[in-house]
């Protein structure tokens, strides 16, 4: 291999109110002061005020990308906490409404506003991304298609978003469903070539439809800034673990794949087909339903599917000194993802208290773990300039 698979991981976040438990409407001006004086590089604004983003440096190894994220998450939620806000690291917000959100004042997301109305006042959906090094441009053109079958699978292990308006969707991951609603989502088409590619993107551009390749919102795409290949399907991870587990994945899959040119090259179009199908079935069960394989034209059980990767994965995960986070995926296996924690204790919640009370307890679950720095939940704060 000519590179290590450099990576950078992003995560999305919600700020929800720590007394309401819903997202804000209004974020401080005071807040963002001083998250940009804490991290001037790694925090940007979101389409919609109740969102954050953070991006680590480009990391060579997992345990850079754990202490950036570490430092990040915890940072984040000291100063939110300060602000009466709570973090939450999750694909939709449990309780939020989508009508009473309010953009963020910035000449791009103000275009998009205009150009999408509703559909981007809805867009309340937090994803995580993560970038890794393909030098070379055509490759990761190609790669982008290659890696259509693994999607679904990736989806399902990173599933958090079973929740919208308040409500049970009854999916493990309800945020691709509502992010369908965009234009320029979902899975990518099969191009037959880099050439094809480019000649999609430039007649965009020149039609005025979009302004550049960064407003194609794909599962999976070249980055428009970065020699990478960048993976968009992933909820966001509530648990720090569960983001690692994923990205060391991520990383394994590029390197096996570019150690293997063979493998799901050329794909037919059926292949596309089939991948589209497991994305509604992982969206729907997460890990609990079986996954539709090509090879043996059978359903197959997210375990099986996941060890038999692994597996396969095996000398790309000691070459790129990931093994205990690739294993990682298989601790989702076990424990469930967030989707699954999040249902257990809403339920639990509302058989005490009722709806408004499982949906705190959930709130109140996502803001301890997406701390990441070990402190239990110790109820919210109390409000600024509150007597």
């Amino acid at each position: 291999m000519s590179h290590a698979c450099r990576f950078g991981i992003e995560e999305e976040y919600f700020l929800s109110d720590a007394v309401s438990r819903g997202s804000v409407r209004k974020v401080s001006p005071k807040f963002i002061t001083a998250v940009q004086e804490a991290f001037p590089k790694e925090v940007q604004r979101e389409m919609l005020q109740s969102q954050i983003e953070v991006a680590t440096p480009v990391c060579e190894t997992m345990s850079e990308a754990r202490a950036s994220l570490a430092a990040l998450r915890s940072g984040l939620a000291g100063l939110g906490r300060e602000h009466g806000m709570l973090l939450l690291a999750c694909g939709t917000h449990p309780s939020a409404v989508w009508s009473r959100q309010r953009a963020t004042d910035a000449a791009r997301y103000d275009k998009l506003m205009r150009d999408l109305q509703m559909i981007g006042q809805r867009n309340q959906l937090c994803g995580l991304h993560i970038h890794v090094e393909v030098p070379d441009e055509d490759e990761r053109i190609r790669l982008m298609g290659r890696m259509l079958p693994y999607l679904p699978l990736i989806l399902a292990l990173s599933t958090s978003s079973p929740f919208w308006q308040g409500q049970r969707t009854g999916l493990m991951g309800y945020r691709l469903a509502a992010y369908a609603e965009l234009p320029r989502t979902g899975l990518p088409e099969l191009f037959n070539d880099p050439a094809d590619y480019r000649a999609y993107i430039e007649t965009l551009v020149s039609a005025g439809a979009i302004k550049d390749a960064s407003y194609i919102w794909w599962a999976i795409r070249p980055s428009n800034t970065h020699p990478t290949l960048e993976l968009r399907v992933a909820d966001s991870c509530t648990r720090l673990g569960d983001t690692l587990a994923i990205a060391a994945l991520f990383r394994c899959l590029v390197r096996h794949l570019l150690r293997n040119p063979w493998l799901n090259a050329n794909l037919p179009v059926t292949a596309r087909a089939l991948a589209a199908e497991n994305m509604w079935r992982a969206q729907r069960y997460g890990i609990h339903g079986g996954l539709i394989s090509s090879e043996s034209r059978s359903m197959r059980t997210v375990p099986d599917l996941l060890d038999e990767l692994l597996d396969q994965l095996s000398d790309d995960a000691a070459a790129l000194g990931c093994c205990a986070d690739l294993a990682g995926c298989r601790a989702i296996i076990t424990e469930g993802t967030s989707a699954d924690i999040q249902l257990a204790m809403f339920e639990e919640a509302r058989a005490r208290g009722g709806q408004a009370a499982g949906l705190a307890a959930v709130v109140d679950w996502l803001a301890s773990e997406t701390r990441a720095d070990g402190v239990a939940w110790e109820g919210p704060p109390r409000l600024l300039g509150a007597a």
